[in-house]
C-alpha cells in the first residue's frame, strides 16, 4: 500500500466531492418540482391516499426505503416482485426490466385508486421498458406519476421507446452521469462509484418530508412510523400499520 493508513486515496476523495456536489446541484434544481409534486401528494395523502414506489433491479430499493421506515409516511406501499429485484437471480432481473409487456401484470397486483393515489417510479437510466411502461399504465388510468431518474442518462441511453421523464407528471433529475459511475481508476477499467443511490434517496426523503410538511401546515395529523428502539413505538406503529394492512399487502 503506497497510501498511508490514516488517509484515503485520492479517488475516494474525488468520489465524496463529486458526489457532495452532484447532491447540491440536484436538490437546488430539484426546489420547484419537489414542492409541485408534495402538494399533489399531501392532497392525496389527505383524501386516505397511499404513494406506491416502483424501482426495478438496484431502484427497488428505494420502495423498501420508503416503507415501514422509522421517520417516513405510513401512508407508502412498496410494489415489490422478487423477479424484478435482485435476490432470486440479479442477471434475470437485468433481462426483464428490459422486456415490454410485464407492467399490467405487476400493476394488477396492487390496488392503486386513481382518486387518491399516486405512484413513484424510480430508475436511473430513465429508458427501461419496465419502469417506462409502468409509468405510462399509470398516466393512462389518471394516476399521478412522479419519477426519480438522470435526464442526461436517457437522452444518451440506446434503448428504443420513451423515457420515464417524458411520461412522469413531476421529475426528480439526480443530475448523475450516463453510467452512473463517477470515479476512473485507471484507464483501462470500468469506472466505479455510483452516485445515484445517494442522491436519489435525498429527494425521496425530502419528497417525504415536504408532503408532511404540508399536511401539518394544512391542519392534517401526518401518519408517521416511530423508530422501534424508542419508547412507544411498539404500540404506535401497531396502531398505524393496522389501519393500512388491508391496502398494503406488505405489512
Amino acid at each position: 500500500m503506497n497510501a498511508s493508513p490514516k488517509a484515503v486515496t485520492p479517488e475516494t476523495d474525488l468520489y465524496l466531492a463529486k458526489t457532495q456536489e452532484l447532491l447540491y446541484n440536484a436538490v437546488l434544481e430539484a426546489k420547484p418540482e419537489l414542492s409541485r409534486a408534495a402538494a399533489v401528494l399531501a392532497d392525496r395523502f389527505s383524501r386516505d391516499g397511499i404513494l406506491y414506489v416502483f424501482g426495478s433491479g438496484h431502484s427497488h430499493v428505494f420502495a423498501e426505503e420508503a416503507f415501514y421506515r422509522a421517520g417516513g409516511a405510513a401512508r407508502v406501499c412498496p410494489i415489490l416482485d422478487p423477479e424484478y429485484m435482485l435476490h432470486v437471480s440479479a442477471r434475470r432481473s437485468t433481462e426483464l426490466e428490459r422486456q415490454s409487456g410485464l407492467a399490467e401484470g405487476l400493476l394488477a397486483k396492487y390496488d392503486i385508486s386513481p382518486e387518491r393515489d399516486a405512484l413513484l417510479v424510480v430508475s436511473n437510466s430513465g429508458a427501461n421498458r419496465l419502469p417506462v411502461e409502468v409509468a405510462e399504465l399509470a398516466k393512462e388510468k389518471n394516476i399521478p406519476v412522479i419519477a426519480i431518474t438522470s435526464v442526461s442518462y436517457a437522452l444518451q441511453s440506446l434503448a428504443k421507446g420513451g423515457r420515464l421523464h417524458e411520461v412522469a407528471d413531476f421529475v426528480l433529475d439526480n443530475k448523475c452521469p450516463p453510467g452512473d459511475a463517477l470515479i476512473e481508476l485507471r484507464h483501462d477499467l470500468p469506472k466505479v462509484g455510483p452516485a445515484s443511490t445517494v442522491v436519489g434517496l435525498a429527494l425521496l426523503n425530502a419528497l417525504i418530508i415536504e408532503t408532511l410538511a404540508r399536511q401539518v401546515a394544512d391542519g392534517v395529523t401526518p401518519d408517521i412510523y416511530l423508530s422501534s428502539g424508542l419508547p412507544g413505538a411498539r404500540e404506535s406503529n401497531q396502531a398505524v400499520s393496522d389501519r393500512f394492512s388491508s391496502r398494503i399487502p406488505h405489512l
